[in-house]
């Protein structure tokens, strides 16, 4: 009996210990599956957060050149309107019918604008110049003929009012800054040299390729400036007076075909700069001159330079070597192709200077004419209208301006007149 019992106990132990294993085995696997799903759980979360910081990235990366692209792809040429009124025009129409030899679906206006291009180019074109040499040539006519004389004031019958076309430009010898860079275009374009042109909302100019490369070309600055300030110029150089979206357009880096680069004047030394630059003044094509140095410039030749630059604007600008030659003068630093320092002299002559036989001013016989006219129709007198008679001597002085300064002199104060020719009068 004892022995059923202690059997029938040991059974229901035994039972009680399996019951008892299944569920530290159950307790264990639900652990390990805890575990499992928690770890699980906490790498799901891990990997989306990685996810997010990593996507979000690339997602901002896209964003940014979805952007670059668009920039790209929104940047017009043609159809954009610079100052929101001069819209630069194509005029690739007119440079085919130039190298094909056929006209006939141009307008009339194109027409007459291919002939006169066409007569620049028959003018400064020679038979075996290099795309640089071509463009030098009609950068160079256009300096000297666009905008340079008086005679532009008047409109001309079928000019519209201030020449942004190629047509009025070449009309009316004067334009705005769109006018010239079409114009340049369409003359390079019938050259078969490539051509942008870049712009912001107030101003435009040219971005030409030579040789694979590209060069900024700004010539409404130099024809109201310094010839070759703006020519041929990098994106660096061109940063200096220019903005524009960079990156819509090929960059511009070479130095090549720089005007420093190409013009240069050889000299030993800082020291043979004085005798170089006179000789070069003495030249026709003087308002740009830049020296190379033989032997690279040190640290220390740069304070020699700037000693040298001070000492040349001084006397450019005294009167010293007489009104025929009185300038006011920047510097510069460019670059040649191996990195060495080319020093750029860049000459502006006072306007007052100047001798044009097209200019009418109020020192002519016929200005003091029509300023006496104008003043008995209209009640005034010439001295209103900037003329000042002085009776006592019978000499006529145009006046720009009048300041009275005392000055003590031997016998008291004086007046002193300034005349627009840069002159002095004092009156006691």
């Amino acid at each position: 009996m004892s022995t059923e019992i202690n059997e029938a106990n040991e059974t229901q132990q035994s039972k009680k210990g399996g019951k008892a294993g299944k569920i530290i085995a159950v307790v264990l696997l639900s652990a390990c599956l805890l575990a499992s799903l928690g770890l699980n759980v906490y790498q799901a979360y891990a990997q989306r957060q990685y996810a997010d910081t990593v996507g979000g990235f690339i997602d901002e990366q896209r964003d940014r050149w979805a952007e670059e692209e668009k920039q790209e792809n929104e940047y017009i040429e043609d159809g954009f309107k610079v100052g929101g009124e001069y819209e630069i025009r194509s005029t690739t129409h007119i440079s085919d019918a130039y190298k094909t030899g056929d006209d006939s679906q141009l307008s009339s206006e194109d027409k007459e604008t291919l002939k006169m291009a066409k007569a620049v180019l028959d003018e400064v074109i020679e038979d075996g110049m290099s795309d640089y040499e071509k463009e030098r040539a009609v950068y160079q006519w256009m300096v000297k003929n666009i905008g340079g004389s008086s005679r532009g004031v008047i409109s001309r019958p079928g000019m519209r009012h201030s020449a942004f076309t190629p047509h009025d430009v070449l009309t009316s010898r004067n334009a705005v800054c769109v006018g010239y860079a079409t114009t340049f275009r369409l003359f390079l374009n019938m050259m078969d040299i490539d051509v942008h042109i870049v712009h912001n909302e107030y101003h435009s100019w040219d971005l030409v390729k030579l040789d694979g490369e590209w060069y900024h070309v700004d010539i409404y600055s130099d024809s109201h400036g310094v010839m070759y300030a703006n020519f041929n110029m990098t994106d660096a150089v061109c940063r200096n007076g220019h903005s524009w979206d960079e990156s819509a357009l090929p960059e511009a880096k070479s130095v090549k075909y720089s005007p420093a680069v190409q013009n240069g004047v050889e000299v030993d030394s800082l020291y043979d700069v004085p005798a170089a630059l006179k000789q070069a003044m003495d030249s026709e094509d003087n308002s740009a001159i830049y020296f190379k140095f033989k032997t690279p410039l040190t640290d220390e030749d740069m304070g020699v330079a700037d000693f040298l630059v001070e000492e040349i604007e001084t006397m450019l600008h005294s009167g010293l070597l007489g009104d025929d030659n009185y300038y006011y003068m920047q510097a510069y630093w460019y670059p040649d192709e191996q990195g060495n320092d080319i020093l750029g002299l860049l000459m502006e002559k006072d306007s007052f200077s100047e001798e044009n036989p097209d200019i009418i001013d109020v020192d002519s016989p016929e200005g003091k004419k029509i300023i006496e006219a104008l003043a008995e129709a209209f009640g005034l007198t010439p001295e209103d209208l900037g003329l000042y008679d002085d009776e006592e001597n019978g000499i006529d002085f145009p006046i720009e301006e009048s300041v009275e300064a005392v000055i003590g002199g031997v016998d008291g104060p004086v007046q002193v007149i300034t005349t627009a020719n840069g002159g002095s009068v004092v009156i006691p």
